[in-house]
């Protein structure tokens, strides 16, 4: 196995029900994860509890429900946060590398690729990133999620080859086992499916925003990206190392096996797809079957605003999503030049550098289809 791992740490693990730090629970993963690091691993990260270490700091009484007001909580609770960790690290003679992201983030090839220029200077330096989705300016991370899908995207932009989600539970059960008292573990899973998802149930605690099911998700995006995934408990020193050698309270997932470029992984995996086009039966057979390109004589219509070189979700005419692949086109370009010939679009636009809307080399078919 290789050396590299990321470990993510959920708001219930490390705040109080009434919201604030626990500092005896941070400074109980931090030496988990200093242990880690002296096998010889590499550590990521992913931390959640801004939010929940500053709305109480702040005055409220209970976590808020207002956007601003969670912004505000993450703008105090994430310098906590932060000086909880330095200060838990430096009795193991670490140090923390913070990363603030946002999904925008990992939408752009540009700024994924600083951002995985930073993580590997960082590692590089023996220092610990530590990882938070950027509450004070992003919203759709605050509704849900926990940052369960930021440390899958988080494997993949540092090619983890191992992702431990750590929860209040130890895995996943074949039923809820609080109310169901037949319910067993499951110990590995081969592969994340619809009937393992539809074992999930809703949120956890009151200051996290994570549920089992959102667990569930990011494993599968982790997993597709070629990353083992452990999902458990860790509350008892040398938990941590137990997991890492494979004897952990929790239900590991396999990862699958991956023939993708890293460029078609982050067009599948890590893009924010711009707006979407709709392609003829024909178009869609040579993505799907022939390992063709999509020309513009297959393209029906577009919608959404988007510039050459974002990324498009493409769908059938029956509305199916099949993929997301490269546009070479402007939303406004590719309207002039939809079912057009080949030739007729090099005739008439000469300056288009590129006649394919959207080139193999640049495409990731959706999973199943």
């Amino acid at each position: 196995m290789g050396n590299r791992i990321v470990v993510k740490i959920g708001s219930s693990s490390l705040t109080s029900a009434n919201g604030g730090l626990h500092r005896e629970r941070i400074a109980f993963y931090t030496a988990e994860i200093a242990a880690v690091k002296q096998r010889g691993y590499e550590v990521v990260l992913v931390t959640s509890g801004a939010v929940a270490a500053g709305f109480s700091v702040l005055g409220y009484p209970q976590r808020p429900k207002e956007v601003h007001d969670k912004q505000a909580s993450a703008a105090v609770g994430q310098a906590l946060l932060m000086q909880a960790y330095q200060e838990a690290l430096a009795t193991h003679q670490l140090i923390g590398g913070q990363l603030l992201l946002t999904r925008g983030d990992f939408a752009s090839r540009r700024r994924t690729h600083y951002a995985s220029m930073t993580l590997e200077t960082l590692l590089n330096r023996g220092a610990i990133p530590i990882i938070n989705e950027n509450d004070c300016v992003s919203i759709d991370e605050l509704k849900f999620g926990d940052n369960d899908l930021l440390s899958a995207l988080v494997s993949q932009l540092v090619n983890a080859d191992r992702l431990f989600i750590l929860t209040d539970t130890d895995g996943l059960y074949t039923a809820d086992p609080r109310k169901d008292p037949t319910a067993t573990r499951i110990e590995k899973v081969e592969r994340i499916d619809d009937d393992f998802l539809a074992m999930a149930g809703g949120t956890g605690s009151s200051v996290g925003t994570g549920g089992m099911r959102s667990k569930l998700l990011a494993a599968q995006t982790a997993t597709r990206c070629g990353t083992d995934v452990f999902v458990g408990r860790v509350t008892e020193r040398g938990e941590l190392i137990d997991a890492v050698d494979g004897k952990g309270k929790g239900t590991i997932f396999a990862k699958e096996p991956v023939t993708a470029s890293r460029k078609k992984q982050w067009v599948g995996f890590l893009s924010t797809p711009r707006g979407k086009i709709v392609i003829d039966t024909g178009a869609a057979e040579a993505l799907l079957n022939k390992g063709r390109s999509l020309l513009p004589a297959g393209v029906k219509s577009a919608e959404g605003v988007f510039r050459q070189g974002d990324v498009l979700e493409v769908y059938t005419e029956d509305g199916i999503s099949i993929g997301r692949g490269i546009c070479n086109y402007t939303s406004e370009s590719i309207r002039s030049v939809y079912g057009l010939s080949s030739d007729a679009v090099r005739t008439q636009f000469p300056e288009q550098h590129r006649v394919e809307v959207i080139h193999r080399d640049e495409w990731m078919p959706m999973e199943g289809v």
